[in-house]
């Protein structure tokens, strides 16, 4: 059955299919199945012009030296945008050294985004087989099993990490597993898995060391030992009841696809509303979707508490209009902010200063406060998103070229992988009506996007915000079935400077998803915030 490849095995069959087993054979307490990379320094071979540097000289021998390796670049952390970094301006004949403490390629394809929708994707495909008999193919009882559903992400993720190495290999760049800390001005030392240490000093320093899940100073919340997204996407049974506290993104992603596993689940939120920051049809969008897939949810919840052990049974009492009441769960799921990850790095020897939540201080160029030393990605406060540390890169990358490109006034498109996906680029009402921007409004269900109908996926809506005294696309959002290639797609005519009559007129194939933006803009709009535009006029 190809359905075993998403770990789902019919009631009472065997799951062992060997085709399927886990790659990797490693105790996942010992060693992290991610860590695939070698426990070594990985110095690939140079390009020409500085072949005479390293040709025949051992690390040993390296390590004796007294002053620091001259490096044109160094990389302290290896997310996305700063591996981009090191392969592009290797590539282009620099010196280049990055330095990571556990993962190539950073969270992203180890722990965060890629293992993630590989593990809501085999989700989505459980909820498929329940919702069987709606598509003609009689259903039987089947269960899950979370061994070959972490298998497939591992697989994965194995190729990602050769995928990665290989590039090193190809554009020259030096990936060292180590941990890595500033000495000095532009100077860093990197303690290797063997215990030596490496010290380089780069003409110029990335910091790109990102950001962890937040723990809360709640009482017995530490003790609970409870899971972060890291620990969630390694986990080898579906949990009995899971408690999921935050609404955001990675507590709505995990929470739905643990629920279409067979879990239990309630999601506990301070605020009013899930993705409290979005519009109002969002939001209760959301909500309906998670009521009708059986997940509780508590909003308006303050934690006060916590007892117990995540993964036997945990105990949360929360507060909600003045009432104390108690949440009983298996496991406990952290996911209510992030961290950035400063601490340890030494800068204040080097002069880089922090922000007042802790992330390193930055101008419009990524710019630290520190001569020659940059700063991309979470760590330097830049929005959460993997392309927005690899445009952070780009930023880094033309500053140091003679450019002037700056991080104001970006894009930040962005998607929610729930099923159906929310997704938006541009303003929000919310956003507009704050800042008083008058826009006309096309809205339309999913139900009028005939592609949507074929595949039964019509829950949710499309939406677009348009100027009112041109036809420039102010803003989008898509609550839909593959919202986020859809959103992408007037991204781009966005980016183009296209006017809304553009993808209204266009011919577009049908039947596809994409056909629904001409629906939309096809639609007879509503005006909103005309008052507000004529008082400012005034």
């Amino acid at each position: 059955m190809r359905e075993v490849g998403y770990g789902l095995s019919p009631e009472g069959a065997s799951a062992a299919d060997p085709s399927n087993q886990c790659a990797p054979s490693i105790e996942p307490a010992a060693v992290s199945p991610h860590l695939l990379i070698r426990q070594v320094t990985f110095a690939p071979m140079r390009r020409e012009s500085h072949m005479n540097t390293l040709e025949g000289v051992s690390s040993a021998q390296l390590l004796k030296k007294t002053d620091p390796e001259e490096f044109d670049l160094v990389i302290l952390g290896g997310g996305t945008g700063s591996t981009i970094a090191a392969w592009t301006f290797a590539s282009e004949g620099e010196r280049v050294a990055l330095i990571d403490a556990k993962y190539i390629g950073g969270s992203c394809p180890n722990i965060a985004c890629m293992p993630s929708k590989n593990i809501i994707h085999s989700a989505r495909v459980a909820s498929y087989v329940r919702r069987s008999e709606e598509f003609g193919i009689p259903r039987k009882d089947f269960t899950v099993d979370m061994t070959v559903v972490r298998g497939r992400k591992r697989r994965m993720v194995s190729a990602l990490n050769d995928l990665y190495l290989d590039n090193y290999k190809k554009t020259g760049a030096e990936f060292i597993l180590g941990t890595g800390h500033f000495i000095g001005p532009r100077t860093v030392e990197a303690t290797l898995p063997d215990g030596t240490r490496r010290q380089l000093r780069g003409t110029n320093v990335i910091i790109s060391t990102g950001t962890r899940a937040a723990l809360d100073p709640i009482s017995g919340l530490a003790d609970a030992q409870p899971l972060t997204h890291v620990e969630a996407l390694e986990l080898d049974e579906v949990p009995k009841h899971l408690l999921v506290i935050g609404g955001g993104y990675v507590g709505l992603e995990l929470s739905q696809a643990m629920r279409r596993f067979g879990s239990d689940v309630t999601v506990i939120e301070c605020n009013g509303q899930l993705v409290y920051r979005e519009d109002e049809d969002v939001t209760d969008a959301l909500r309906e979707l998670f009521r009708d897939e059986g997940i509780d949810i508590l909003l308006n919840a303050q934690i006060k508490r916590v007892s117990g052990k995540s993964g036997e049974s945990v105990k949360i009492v929360v507060e909600q209009k003045g009432a104390e009441k108690t949440i009983e769960g298996s496991h406990v799921l952290v996911a209510a902010g992030r961290t950035p990850n400063t601490e340890g790095l030494g800068l204040e020897l080097t002069g880089v200063e922090l922000t007042n939540r802790g992330h390193v201080k930055v101008n419009e160029r990524l710019q630290t406060t520190a001569p020659g030393v940059w700063a991309i990605g979470e760590v330097a406060g830049s929005p959460q998103f993997t392309h927005i540390s690899i445009d952070d890169f780009r930023v880094v990358h033309d500053n140091l070229n003679g450019g002037k490109r700056v991080t104001t006034g970006r894009q930040v498109p962005f998607c929610l992988f729930t099923d159906p996906e929310f997704a938006r680029v541009g303003l929000s009402e919310k956003e507009a009506k704050a800042r008083g921007i008058a826009y006309r409004l096309f809205k339309i269900p999913m139900e009028n996007v005939l592609r949507a109908r074929t595949l039964s996926e019509t829950r949710g809506f499309l939406k677009a915000l348009v100027a009112t005294d041109s036809d420039r696309i102010l803003g989008f959002t898509a609550f839909a079935v593959e919202g986020g290639e859809t959103m992408s797609s007037v991204q781009v005519a966005i980016i183009a400077g296209l006017p809304y009559t553009a993808l209204r007129d266009a011919v577009l194939t049908h039947p596809t998803l994409a056909e629904g933006i001409g629906a939309l803009f096809s639609s007879e709009p509503s005006a909103q915030n005309q008052s507000m535009r004529m008082a400012s006029q005034g």
